[in-house]
Formats: structure tokens, C-alpha cells, sequence
């Protein structure tokens, strides 16, 4: 059976951005796209516009000197415009290493994804490697 096309529209831009090709993902999301970063660190808020969610992800690579590192275990459909993946991430940054499990629940319309809501299994933990 065909996978799904907004699952196989969320393991294109996991690939994007595994490579750092932020062309790629900027072609995947919609111009007024929203990334959402929970907890309390440098990097939690609303990225909102192709642009800013672009910078996060630059971000992400550059303030760990490029380790930012995340691997896609697998992704859910529902059919009607969700798509939520699981994956592991790892990343080192000022002597301290983080590695754990995330999710993303992304909201697609059409062929674009307009909503990522960025789920992360320890918030203190995270919190603790960004600050």
C-alpha cells in the first residue's frame, strides 16, 4: 500500500532538514506556517512565517555547532489534515549532550504544512541544555 501523502510530505521534511536544506523546507510549509517550541529556554515561543521557522531550524544547527541531530522513528495520519511523528534527537552544546525522544503534531492543508506544535518527553531537561 502507497504511504500517505501527508506522511510522506512529513518524511520530506525531515530529510530537508536532516541535510540543512532549508530551500526544500520552505517549498513544504506555508507562508504563514507556525512553529511552536514548548518550555521555558532561549528557544521556546511562536516562530511564525516561513522565515522565522526557517531561523529556528538555522538556529538549531548553529548553536550546537551542527551535532543538532534527529532521527524519525515513524509517523501518524489521520487523513484529515494531521500528521503527529516520533522521533529521537541528540545534540551537543557548551559541553553538555542531550538526547531524547519528540514528537510533532503537524497540521497540513493541501500540500503544506501550516501548524507544527513540537512536543518533547522531559521539558526540564531540555530547558536545563539550552540554558
Amino acid at each position: 500500500m502507497a504511504e500517505h501523502p501527508h506522511a510522506a510530505l512529513v518524511r520530506k521534511g525531515y530529510d530537508a532538514f536532516s541535510r540543512g536544506d532549508m530551500d526544500t523546507l520552505r517549498t513544504l510549509m506555508a507562508g504563514d506556517c507556525t512553529h511552536h517550541v514548548p518550555g521555558d529556554h532561549m528557544l521556546s515561543g511562536d516562530y511564525k512565517g516561513q522565515d522565522n521557522c526557517i531561523n529556528l531550524y538555522q538556529r538549531l544547527f548553529e548553536e550546537t555547532g551542527g551535532t543538532f541531530s534527529v532521527d524519525l522513528e515513524r509517523v501518524l495520519v489521520d487523513g484529515r489534515g494531521h500528521a503527529v511523528t516520533v522521533h529521537r534527537y541528540t545534540a551537543e552544546r557548551g559541553g553538555k549532550r542531550l538526547e531524547q525522544n519528540g514528537a510533532l503534531v503537524v497540521r497540513i492543508v493541501g500540500d503544506k504544512m501550516t501548524d507544527i506544535d513540537e512536543c518533547q518527553e522531559d521539558l526540564d531537561k531540555e530547558k536545563q541544555f539550552w540554558s
